[in-house]
């Protein structure tokens, strides 16, 4: 199986999936509309058509069109509801080709519930709403199973997304069918609805590539959720260092034995700005060069940062090197050998790696702790040079992660690559 460079997420459509037509190779790139009148309200919208843009939705519409502004898609699948078509039409903007409505990309049906203030729905239906709230895949309402109804409309899309000609695709629907897309293609199940949240105006990419042995298509999750999210208890930031002397990206191949160029001085320094408005606590990094200079410029802007104002009193950082970030060479075609490390040696020690984070996390006893790790890009989510990706521990470091955000590359503005642009240089990866 194909292991795409940006990040490990990757595989085909699995026994939940659909085995969709890929007449080639595309990129899709999902995108949630922005805040909506009954966001705002804290509604339960579902499928209705009641609700339009805020003048902060418009403006966050603006803020991903800005950010696709570079990129060329051959066409747009869009929901009908109003507010992911407006969505759509400013993300579009002066853009020629097609816009294509697709009824099957409305959000989630949610019958009764639609309308209802969430306080009301949890009056009025009382073991039904906490249903919803914790165990959806098997919530059920008015004799439907929304989640189940839902997870089958997102195959039914894949068809004819993945039918059109073109090569770079942009969609724009909702939160929970976003989530049903990614889930469906990487061949999660109902489970996993929740565990793959879509802000408003997240932007999410996945890769697909027809299969050379037949059959579904080879798919890689390359960036989730970029735009933001919401507070947790704990939160973990994955940070790749930027790119290194030998090449203008970082790939398996770069093991961070060097410096980094000046695109990637720049790149970890946009890095260490965005993480600005970030308490962190503690940075964990591999002990090689690229990774030390990235998480070093983390903690100087952050110590910085408290000083600003007149009552200055300096903040310490720890930093601390941790050798299970590092890997010591990597041949994902042949399964080790020859000194490298082989897929599964490098799941075994990205599952050591990920046990010391969450004990970093846990370390304090502090309501709301950040830590940013900082080490090898095939031990990481994060595989684009400078790019970050967040996991969520709303209930603690002991509780259930939320991916909230894979790949995000938006703060390096001119220093990223457009998302329908290749991110490596071999001609059969994307």
């Amino acid at each position: 199986m194909l292991a795409v460079a940006s990040t490990p997420f990757s595989g085909g459509f699995g026994p939940v999936g659909h085995a969709a037509a890929c007449r080639g190779r595309a990129r899709v790139v999902l995108v949630r509309h922005g805040q909506s009148t009954w966001n705002e309200e804290g509604r339960i919208q579902g499928s209705s058509d009641h609700s339009v843009l805020t003048p902060k939705g418009e403006s966050q519409a603006e803020t991903s069109r800005q950010m696709l502004l570079s990129d060329a898609f051959d066409v747009c699948f869009t929901s009908p509801l109003a507010r992911s078509k407006r969505t759509a039409e400013i993300i579009w903007g002066s853009r020629g080709a097609e816009m294509i409505p697709d009824s099957d990309l409305r959000e989630i049906d949610l019958y009764s519930f639609q309308g209802l203030l969430k306080h009301e729905g949890k009056a009025k239906f009382g073991d039904a709403y906490r249903q919803w709230q914790l165990d959806a895949p098997n919530f059920i309402i008015d004799g439907h199973y929304p989640v189940r109804e839902l997870w089958a409309r997102a195959r039914s899309c894949w068809d004819r997304i993945l039918a059109h000609n073109g090569k770079s695709v942009l969609v724009v629907a909702h939160n929970a069918v976003n989530q049903a897309l990614v889930a469906t293609a990487l061949g999660l199940n109902t489970r996993y609805f929740r565990f793959l949240l879509q802000s408003n105006c997240g932007v999410s990419v996945l890769d697909f590539t027809p299969n050379p042995r037949g059959g579904s298509p080879l798919i890689c999750l390359n960036r989730l959720n970029q735009l933001g999210g919401r507070k947790a208890a704990g939160r973990i930031f994955l940070v790749c260092y930027g790119t290194t002397q030998s090449g203008s990206e970082v790939t398996f191949a770069s093991f961070g034995y060097e410096s980094m160029n000046m695109l990637g001085v720049i790149q970890s320094q946009k890095t260490a700005e965005v993480l600005l408005d970030v308490k962190v606590n503690s940075i964990v990094c591999s002990p090689r060069i690229a990774s030390v200079d990235t998480a070093t410029a983390i903690a100087e802007v952050q110590e910085a940062a408290d000083c600003l104002g007149a009552d200055c009193v300096p903040r310490y950082v720890e930093m601390k090197n941790m050798l299970e970030l590092e890997v010591e060479g990597f041949l994902p075609a042949s399964g080790g050998g020859g000194g490298g490390v082989g897929v599964r040696e490098l799941w075994d020690q990205s599952g050591r790696a990920w046990e010391l984070v969450l004990k970093e996390l846990a370390a304090e006893s502090e309501p709301e702790r950040n830590v940013v790790a900082v080490g090898h890009p095939a031990l990481h989510v994060a595989l684009i040079g400078g790019s970050i990706s967040v996991i969520d521990f709303p209930d603690g470091p002991r509780g259930r992660g939320v991916v909230r955000c894979v790949n995000y590359t938006a703060h390096l503005g001119r220093w990223s690559i457009p998302v329908t642009r290749p991110t490596a240089t071999n001609d059969e990866e994307f």
